[in-house]
């Protein structure tokens, strides 16, 4: 889901993703503090290069000074305060470089922990490339932001004040005025033009950020585009994207120009007046040679950095425009979140009970109905039922991506809204009906369930989920990778690495959601003769489709439009001929109706 944006105004906005930046700042104040005294100083000898240029000409000036002497001591110091001046400029940066690259990786660190921390609700509806695109460009504008803020903006003015002080002292007012309209003019038309170019900006962004979800979208459903042909289709919805991206981009452009334009020509016409004067007072000796001098300097030392205080401003307006889309998404409320009194689990001996749930994604869609329910310590529950009945929302609701809207579930008489979710979700393992994989080895995606498992722990768990032997096969074995999203795998193979998971986990409690929906028959029922060991003195609740996975269950819960319709055993419901023996009878017609017909691939010439 992309952050929808707020109606604060952009002021306001700047100045709170600046207030965030603000406490990794201070957390290094110490090196803050030394890189803006190696500022001062740089600034400082920065100002006395013009001041040193203006001995040096007034002495090497016959007019001026008939008796012509080297100024040794002016060119000495010409060239120590440059050197100062790059000297300090640099150790500045060295020292700060810590402060900006831990201020991306604290922020881009908390952005991620609060991504995970999000409902499931969130990352159902979420566009991955737009928001990865959106943290990418905001880290990045991060150290835009510190970088230049502290070490452009600030040292500009404060160079500019310095500047227009000498002037004001040791010459006309006229010069200081000059200067001090010049730089007025130069600032308000960088700021007006500025914010107005920010929109364009903006629709960049948003478009950038759309093409990119369009493109990872695309790709990572490369099999379904070719399956309908559909290639054309999706590059032209990419480029419709990229064309309004396009016109953003020439327009941001064009829109440069005229601001460039615009400040080039400010700062010409103040230059050319101050020269004007300063030539002018030569002419009458009220001026030296080395005053024209120092002018002209301070002049281009000024100015060139006015030039590039426009740029920086832009970019500084850029880089919060781009933090604004990565600091939005810690807007995004967390939904399912622990409380402040929040206990660990104790799980004990994992009973499990829903007491009347109810429970719908949204208000105007009501999933469950008062479902109650108990699996005892140990037991195995299972629930069926046509698509759409609430039996996945079951598990959802165990593991707390979502949180009930009346009644409760417990573990081992404990609410579970009253636990820590990490310790909640440590005690339940889960074999999924869709296995994602990370685009990892076989062996990392394995291992995933305890990190720290020693490799004969993970093996074991591979052969208790029969995929041993298909993984030592492979020419890599453990360390053949299995793509993104685990794209080359097949089904049954993905299954059945989810199920080694679990076994390597080995919590209390297990869910089992249509784990066997992606094998065959005969893997089906070695992979269920496994599942029974390692569900036995579990508490283990299957949500199953097969009706013939889960006849040895204490207690099968028929559900029908989110409510429990039926419950008993295997043979108790077979007896009561109601939905459950009705979907029994339909299920084993149809498998002596696929036995019988023999398989058909048809092949298009």
């Amino acid at each position: 889901m992309r952050p929808s944006s707020t109606p604060t105004p952009t002021g306001r906005r700047d100045w709170r993703v600046i207030r965030t930046l603000l406490p990794y700042l201070w957390e290094y104040r110490t090196r803050v503090m030394w890189a803006m005294g190696c500022l001062i100083l740089a600034k400082a000898a920065t100002v006395a290069i013009p001041l040193t240029l203006k001995g040096i000409v007034d002495q090497l000036d016959v007019a001026h000074n008939p008796v012509l002497i080297l100024p040794v001591a002016f060119l000495i110091g010409y060239g120590a305060m440059r050197l100062a001046s790059s000297a300090f400029s640099e150790l500045r940066d060295a020292i700060f470089a810590k402060v900006t690259q831990r201020a991306i990786r604290r922020v881009a660190l908390r952005v991620f922990r609060h991504l995970h921390n999000l409902a499931l609700k969130f990352h159902l509806e979420r566009q991955t490339g737009g928001v990865s695109r959106d943290i990418e460009r905001g880290s990045r504008g991060i150290s835009f932001l510190l970088t230049f803020m502290l070490f452009n903006v600030i040292p500009t003015l404060v160079e500019i004040a310095l500047v227009a002080l000498i002037l004001f002292i040791n010459y006309d007012a006229s010069f200081a005025i000059i200067t001090f309209v010049t730089v007025t003019l130069y600032i308000a038309f960088t700021l007006i033009t500025t914010e107005w170019r920010m929109k364009f900006r903006r629709q960049m962004n948003e478009m950038d950020s759309k093409a990119n979800t369009r493109a990872i979208d695309s790709l990572l459903n490369y099999e379904t585009v070719k399956y309908f042909g559909n290639e054309d289709y999706e590059a032209k919805r990419y480029d419709e994207n990229l064309a309004v991206w396009e016109q953003a981009a020439v327009r941001n452009q064009t829109s440069l120009s005229f601001l460039n334009f615009g400040q080039g020509a400010i700062i010409a016409g103040g230059i050319t007046w101050l020269m004007f004067l300063a030539a002018e007072g030569v002419v009458d000796k009220t001026l030296t040679m080395g005053d024209l001098v120092l002018i002209n300097a301070y002049l281009l030392q000024l100015f060139i950095p006015m030039n590039f205080l426009g740029f920086v401003y832009r970019e500084i307006k850029h880089s919060l425009a781009d933090m604004e889309k990565m600091f939005s998404l810690l807007d995004q409320n967390t939904e399912v979140s622990d409380k402040a009194d929040a206990k660990q689990l104790m799980v004990g001996d994992g009973a499990v009970h829903f007491e009347g749930v109810s429970f719908g994604y949204t208000p105007q869609r009501q999933i469950l109905f008062d479902v109650d329910f108990t699996i005892p310590a140990g037991h195995k529950v299972a629930v069926v039922g046509h698509s759409g009945s609430g039996k996945s929302t079951l598990a959802r609701l165990l593991f707390r991506f979502y949180d009930v809207n009346d009644g409760r579930i417990t573990i081992n008489g404990q609410d579970i809204r009253s636990v820590t979710q990490h310790s909640l979700r440590a005690a339940i393992g889960i074999v999924p009906q869709d296995t994602v994989l990370f685009n990892d080895t076989l062996y990392y995606n394995i291992q995933y369930a305890k990190p720290d498992a020693p490799r004969e722990d993970v093996i074991r768990a591979a052969q208790m989920a029969h995929i041993h032997d298909f993984i030592e096969t492979l020419p890599e074995g453990y360390d053949t990778q299995v793509g993104e999203r685990g794209l080359k795998l097949s089904g049954g193979e993905k299954q059945r690495v989810a199920i080694a998971r679990v076994i390597l986990k080995n919590p209390r409690i297990l869910i089992f959601d249509e784990a066997t929906s992606a094998l065959d028959s005969k893997s089906e029922q070695a992979i269920l003769a496994e599942l029974r060991n390692v569900a036995t003195d579990h508490t283990t609740l299957v949500i199953a489709h097969r009706l013939s996975t889960i006849i040895d269950a204490e207690q099968i819960l028929v559900m029908d439009q989110g409510r429990i319709i039926e419950r008993g055993t295997h043979q108790a419901l077979l007896a009561r001929g109601g939905g459950y023996a009705n979907m029994w009878a339909l299920q084993q017609e149809e498998r002596k109706k696929g036995a019988m017909e023999p398989a058909v691939v048809f092949v298009s010439e």
